[in-house]
């Protein structure tokens, strides 16, 4: 007994299996994540260096140069990208798609520590390093702003409060800050009014230093008790440096205030971030490689209550981009375009078979396909994302095939006298082998691109598995489902002409459509020489066409969003930086068709986790 028979005998089972499909399917749906594209990890990792003081040039050939050669003769790297600012640098290695990235972080490690003699003495702060996805873009912006607040209190609302908050969300992996306002105390030193009195820097800096120091002063111990004396030393405003002591001359003490002009400041002023004109600090949030961009943008939404309640009233929190926007719209595309392909597909098949019972039933074998395909990409773990369904939208022609031709052999011995259960055994036992060799040679097609390397195979590879499994799901159905509601339903009348006007209508339309194909097909036969010069003249305008088409991996999509980059020379202070880039911000201010915008000048970029 096949399969077929069997199904076509036990209807409780096969409408039990028919169930669990569905419901595993259904289930498999919800749990499916989104994404815009199928999840591709390039194993890559960021290496970020810090001379506070040192010049681009500096940065670029005493510490990247030396890196980057240690970087170079680790196995399986693609390319060293490096760029270098005043006091930072940031190296990014790419290895190729079949290095393992903590083998490679652990390559990195060595090299930085067989490079670290090579670098500057002055440099205090050892190379740090971390896994990436370059790819990758934040997931929301947020931006605080305030008229009244100063940038320094909204600095640490921002670390203490939302960083801290936001980065132990799953699926958050880091939280970056631009235009970083700090609270530091700058001293400002007259030189002259130092070498008036002969003093040198190193004196004032010494001076500085014990201001600051937390070192500990000693302890107290007694028989019952012991106490640690700690003094107060540590200055927090610039009022309280002024009165410091830094030297003695002539037998008169020097202050800190006499030679030199303290101020209230921020750690790093030259970065400044502005938010449709009005300064502010904009937070963006990145996301783990196999987290969910959609998923972890409506958890760093849900925390906004209490985030706001966490901060004063006069900073105002707000969402600068949320990449989930245009991401949920380019799916929500593509699942109207499946579910109207679906209508289609059973509406021609209406059309053609122009049986209602004959249409519905291998119209049940798409939606039984596509769940039992959401299962199945559910335990693989891909998400919903513009290339799985696109691969379900090119799916629902293939799956309903099956369906149609195991139906049309059992309608074709349905007209010849059988009944609907006799029709149902002997034509699904005749096709049964034919089904199979349909399934498996679909899914061979797809076999060369399952198998594709590089970042194209990466990326398809999703594609070629969720269409061959949906073909797989579909002969499974065709075998069991469809001629089991062929025994069952199939009516045995087939005389459309007494069904109604409306089936008498698709009658006539096909049988007239039946004839122009007929004289058609006549009128080629009858010139065959032209039929083959036409053949030949569509092969060589599509190899024309192939060839002058732009080419792409993917068609450009709009999201909204828009990245300008803009540089001034070398030497320009971040003070002309800043007067010229707000001529830019008076440009885009003034266009009627920008809803928000950022702006950052300098180095506004401080990453921490």
């Amino acid at each position: 007994m096949n399969l077929p028979a069997l199904c076509i005998q036990r209807p409780v089972m096969t409408t039990s299996v028919t169930v669990a499909i569905m419901l595993v399917g259904v289930i498999g749906y919800l749990f499916l994540p989104v994404a815009a594209l199928p999840k591709v990890d390039y194993p890559t990792i960021s290496v970020s260096i810090a001379m506070p003081g040192a010049s681009p040039t500096t940065m670029a050939a005493s510490i990247a140069t030396p890196l980057e050669r240690e970087f170079a003769a680790i196995a399986g790297v693609d390319s060293i990208t490096s760029v270098s600012g005043l006091g930072v640098g940031r190296i990014t290695v790419q290895f190729n798609l079949n290095r393992n990235i903590d083998a490679a972080a652990q390559d990195i490690q060595a090299a930085i520590a067989n490079a670290s003699r090579k670098l500057p003495a002055e440099m205090t702060t050892p190379p740090n390093y971390r896994k990436v996805n370059p790819t990758d873009t934040p997931v929301m912006s947020l931006t605080l702003k305030s008229a009244t607040v100063p940038m320094s209190t909204i600095n640490e609302y921002v670390e203490i409060n939302i960083g801290q908050r936001v980065s132990t969300l799953p699926g958050v992996a880091q939280v970056f800050t631009y235009g970083s306002q700090k609270y530091a105390v700058r001293v400002q030193v007259d030189p002259n009014l130092l070498a008036m009195r002969g003093i040198g820097l190193d004196e004032v800096q010494k001076a500085l230093a014990a201001a600051s120091s937390n070192t500990p002063v000693g302890s107290l111990n007694g028989l019952q008790k012991a106490a640690t004396l700690q003094a107060d030393t540590e200055l927090t405003r610039a009022s309280a440096f002024m009165p410091l002591i830094i030297a003695y001359r002539n037998g008169a003490p020097v202050r800190l205030g006499d030679v030199a002009r303290v101020v209230d400041s921020v750690l790093g002023d030259k970065g400044a971030n502005w938010f449709n004109g009005e300064r502010a600090m904009s937070v963006p949030v990145l996301r783990q490689s196999d987290a969910n961009t959609v998923e972890v943008a409506d958890r760093i939404k849900a925390t906004f209550a209490s985030l706001r309640a966490e901060i004063p009233g006069a900073i105002d929190l707000a969402v600068r981009n949320d990449m989930s926007v245009p991401i949920r719209a380019a799916v929500n595309d593509m699942q109207h375009t499946l579910l109207l392909t679906v209508v289609l597909v059973v509406l021609v098949i209406f059309v053609f078979v122009r049986r209602l019972s004959a249409t519905v039933i291998p119209a049940l074998a798409l939606p039984v396909s596509i769940a039992g395909t959401f299962a199945a990409m559910y335990l693989a773990g891909y998400s919903l994302d513009n290339v799985s369904l696109m691969a379900l939208t090119l799916a629902v022609g293939f799956v309903v095939d099956d369906a149609v031709v195991m139906l049309e052999n059992i309608v074709r011995h349905s007209e010849a006298g059988l009944s609907p259960m006799e029709a149902a055994l002997k034509g699904s036992r005749e096709i049964t082998f034919t089904i199979i060799s349909m399934t498996i040679s679909l899914v061979a097609v797809f076999i060369p691109v399952f198998f594709m390397g590089g970042v194209i195979g990466r990326v398809f590879n999703e594609f070629a598995v969720v269409l061959g499994l949906a073909v797989l799901v579909s002969g499974f159905v065709s075998l069991t489902l469809t001629p089991m509601l062929a025994s069952r339903f199939l009516r045995a009348d087939h005389h459309v002409a007494e069904t109604g006007l409306v089936l008498r209508v698709l009658e006539r339309g096909y049988l007239a459509m039946l004839r122009n194909y007929e004289w058609s097909l006549e009128a080629i036969l009858r010139h065959p020489r032209s039929t083959l010069a036409v053949t030949v003249a569509t092969i060589a305008l599509t190899g024309y066409l192939f060839y002058v088409i732009p080419k792409g991996l993917f068609p450009v999509e709009d999201t909204g969003f828009l990245t300008v980059a803009t540089e001034a020379a070398e030497d320009i202070s971040f003070a002309a930086m800043v007067e010229k880039q707000s001529r830019i911000d008076a440009i885009i201010q003034a266009s009627p068709y920008v809803l928000n915008y950022n702006n950052e000048v300098g180095q506004v970029g401080a990453a921490w986790a």
